[in-house]
């Protein structure tokens, strides 16, 4: 299908069949990814006193429980409830689904104590050459395949130094997507200061913000301009799991 949408002033063009997914689909067969020592992702048939909710062991239907923890989970998108005490639901501030975005990839720098940062420096010119996109995706490299399935617990993987996001927010950025876990560091006391400074929290809250955590973005898709779709199950919870696609506008 060619749809035709209005994004801001612009309008643009692009085919629902060629879009690029960069989620990471959940599979309770496979490993990963995984972090913050969530318990797996866990789907199983329900069982119910003679009833097994399998169609290969003689029910009619397949009939499975799930259980997941979206921050730990595979890829999802989070609003500003996953920080405050506030019960503010991603399902009530994502009303769109579709934003006029930039890919980047970029390496992390790397500091004397070990940690691996994506800093400011490394955006101030991706940053100045924005043409009023509200989303960005950012890639860091190296980029393995095996991304997919990293288990990040206990591994304090790259993350944002505060300054970094704050340029982001400044040059309009109000949906962020990554490949990391978090924008912030594994171990830092409870701080969250990049997340902190994204929602602009807790002063006048940027509500309408949203961050995509574990995105997967392949070395064949290129850097530039896209429109990209962040999908989401109406949970009444501060993130949910998501499906991301990006579609290059003709």
């Amino acid at each position: 299908m060619i749809v035709e949408t209005l994004i801001g002033q612009q309008r643009f063009c692009f085919d629902t069949s060629q879009g690029i997914e960069v989620s990471v689909r959940l599979d309770a067969t496979e490993v990963g990814p995984n972090c913050f020592y969530a318990p797996p992702f866990d789907a199983s048939p329900l069982v119910s006193g003679g009833f097994i909710g399998d169609t290969r062991k003689g029910s009619p239907v397949n009939f499975y429980n799930v259980k997941l923890n979206p921050h730990g989970n595979g890829t999802h998108t989070e609003c500003v409830g996953h920080i405050s005490e506030e019960r503010v639901a991603i399902a009530d501030v994502l009303k769109d689904s579709l934003f006029w975005s930039r890919l980047v990839s970029i390496y992390p720098e790397k500091l004397e104590n070990g940690d691996k940062v994506i800093t400011a420096q490394s955006l101030r010119e991706i940053t100045s050459q924005l043409e009023d996109e509200t989303a960005m995706l950012i890639r860091t490299l190296p980029n393995p395949e095996e991304k997919n399935r990293w288990m990040y617990s206990g591994s304090n993987p790259t993350y944002f130094e505060p300054e970094a996001i704050e340029l982001l927010v400044k040059a309009g950025i109000q949906h962020l997507l990554t490949d990391l876990p978090s924008i912030d560091r594994e171990e830092d006391g409870g701080q969250l200061l990049a997340h902190k400074t994204f929602w602009n929290y807790p002063q006048e809250i940027n509500r309408n913000h949203t961050i995509t955590e574990m995105i997967y973005v392949s070395n064949e898709v290129v850097d530039g301009q896209y429109l990209v779709q962040i999908q989401i199950p109406s949970f009444q919870l501060d993130a949910a799991p998501s499906r991301v696609f990006l579609y290059k506008p003709k």
